[in-house]
């Protein structure tokens, strides 16, 4: 006789949210992400109600809106999207990871209370800026400024690009140089609000795959703020966006997981459908091979997915290990989204089928929040600082 484990309380409750969030990604998003592609539509709607859901203040603490709920319950969501569409999953990551977490690890309580409760419910998008035109993984030479006014106010001048919901966020943090070019405590957060004045969204960025994610600059010329806009203290904008994308790279990971399942579950399934010379092709072994390739590299990935998450909930250093996850869950999202389209062969090639789509998505997940080489940078430091 054959018997179920029992779930722990834990388990059943991270059962019920995947299943929550597999059925609104299946019932929601699955009809439409391929218009949302193609015409690279950010359905701005769909946020809303993925608020009402839970998904848009993941992380957040009940008291200010949010589901209050950690990093294994988080993952499962963005897995669960991203298996459907990556470009959903990756708004909802840069939402949770890093507008809203931002304020939530380093805002003060006015500004927790102020602007948490409307990002957690998807009445407002977040947006974060750290890249800029000149600058990608050398954000020390940043050139956005902000100037010190007499009334201790800040003049925002400068812009930055690639940034998710750079257009359609209503709130955005923004890490800008109040100090001397390379100095890591030359930089400053601050909250930057849509109307603000100075303050707009610029060109929108025509991408490769992501297309329903929207990606644009944000510009400021004699954008106006005052000090209670700043998060934390002067001086320590550079420091805290490290910690916030320690958080990022498990997103990313989360993301790179939730894509690689997306392709190897479609490729699976055509391989049982798909019949050459009188067999179904994954009776093959040059296929079957493949797909066992493909799900030894996900489970590996997935599991340095949810240790990072265990490290980062626990509260322990997770720099490192965030890091190996970013790097080897977008590989290998790469490597299953590339495999996938072989496997459907000419198919693979056309948007009849959803293999394309993974291939065209996949590759973002290893330039954004910190490119493959440097996670291996990262990697390498703290292995050598032991």
């Amino acid at each position: 006789m054959v018997t179920t484990p029992t779930l722990t309380p834990a388990e059943e409750q991270l059962e019920m949210i995947r299943q929550s969030a597999r059925d609104f990604a299946e019932a929601h998003i699955r009809p439409n992400f391929m218009e949302w592609d193609e015409q690279e539509i950010f359905p701005r709607d769909l946020f809303k109600m993925m608020g009402e859901y839970g998904f848009l203040g993941v992380l957040v603490p009940e008291e200010y809106g949010g589901t209050g709920l950690g990093y294994a319950e988080y993952i499962t969501i963005i897995d669960e999207i991203a298996k459907v569409c990556g470009s959903i999953g990756l708004s909802v990551a840069a939402h949770n990871s890093l507008c809203t977490n931002h304020i939530l690890m380093f805002g003060n309580q006015e500004q927790k209370q102020k602007y948490l409760p409307a990002l957690a419910s998807g009445e407002h998008i977040g947006a974060w800026g750290l890249t800029e035109p000149n600058t990608g993984s050398d954000a020390g030479r940043m050139r956005t400024v902000a100037v010190k006014q007499d009334d201790g106010s800040y003049i925002l001048n400068g812009a930055k690009n690639f940034i998710t919901h750079g257009i359609s966020g209503e709130v955005a943090v923004v890490i800008v140089r109040t100090g001397e070019l390379l100095d890591s405590h030359g930089m400053t957060a601050f909250i930057v609000e849509r109307g603000d004045k100075g303050f707009r969204g610029g060109k929108k960025e025509m991408k490769l795959g992501m297309r329903a994610s929207e990606t644009a600059e944000l510009i400021f010329e004699d954008c106006h703020l005052p000090a209670d806009r700043i998060l934390g203290e002067v001086g320590e904008g550079f420091i805290q966006s490290m910690k916030i994308l320690d958080g990022g790279r498990i997103s990313i990971a989360a993301l790179s997981v939730g894509i690689a399942h997306g392709a190897f579950d479609a490729a699976l399934a055509y391989s049982k459908e798909r019949e050459q010379f009188g067999k179904a092709i994954s009776k093959f072994q040059a296929i079957s091979f493949k797909l066992a390739h493909m799900a030894t590299e996900i489970q590996a990935a997935e599991l340095l997915t949810r240790e990072a998450g265990r490290l980062k909930d626990a509260g322990l250093p997770v720099t490192q290990m965030s890091a190996m996850a970013k790097l080897h869950a977008s590989e290998t999202a790469c490597m299953v989204a590339n495999e996938g389209v072989q496997i459907f062969g000419g198919y693979g090639f056309t948007r009849e089928y959803p293999a394309e789509k993974f291939y065209r998505d996949c590759k973002l997940l290893t330039i954004g929040e910190g490119t493959s080489e440097i996670q291996k940078l990262v990697i390498s430091r703290n292995l050598l600082r032991k």
